[in-house]
């Protein structure tokens, strides 16, 4: 078993691939490809963590995609669909996507909030959370610079 010194071990064994950095999940402009469904994706190099708001009475259909993604309840309930079985979902609940394997998720009268991890990051959101990513850095340095 892995010891709390070789956990949080600060010994470096390779160079930093990017700046670390803060987000605030409010300032990135969501991406709406449904009614009621909003994405609002961070990227990292090799990850994805995307905030999923659903509206009541909102479904995201069934489908399949080459990531994998972990789905969590942060607030509300989700009703999901995971490889033919059906479960309703609440606050800390976890569903496992394995690469193309059919889910759908849908809200009934209850709003919900869940937290998508996508890896690697899930392909149609690239784009939107590239330029989220640009556009929050161009706004820091320019709130840097200020200071």
């Amino acid at each position: 078993m892995t010891t709390s010194e070789e956990h949080f071990s600060t010994v470096a064994d390779g160079e930093p691939t990017a700046r670390g950095r803060f987000v605030e999940v409010e300032s990135l402009r969501s991406v709406e490809y449904l009614p009621g469904l909003e994405f609002r994706p961070v990227l990292a190099e090799e990850t994805m963590v995307n905030f999923v708001s659903f509206a009541p009475d909102t479904e995201a259909p069934r489908h399949v995609h080459r990531e994998e993604q972990i789905v969590i309840v942060v607030e509300g309930e989700l009703f999901f669909e995971l490889d033919g079985q059906r479960r309703q979902m609440r606050k800390g609940d976890v569903a496992v996507v394995p690469a193309f394997v059919p889910h759908a998720a849908w809200t009934k009268e209850s709003s919900c909030l869940e937290i998508d991890v996508f890896n690697p990051p899930r392909a149609t959101l690239l784009e939107h959370a590239r330029a989220e990513r640009d556009r929050l850095a161009d706004r820091s340095d320019d709130d840097a610079g200020g200071s």
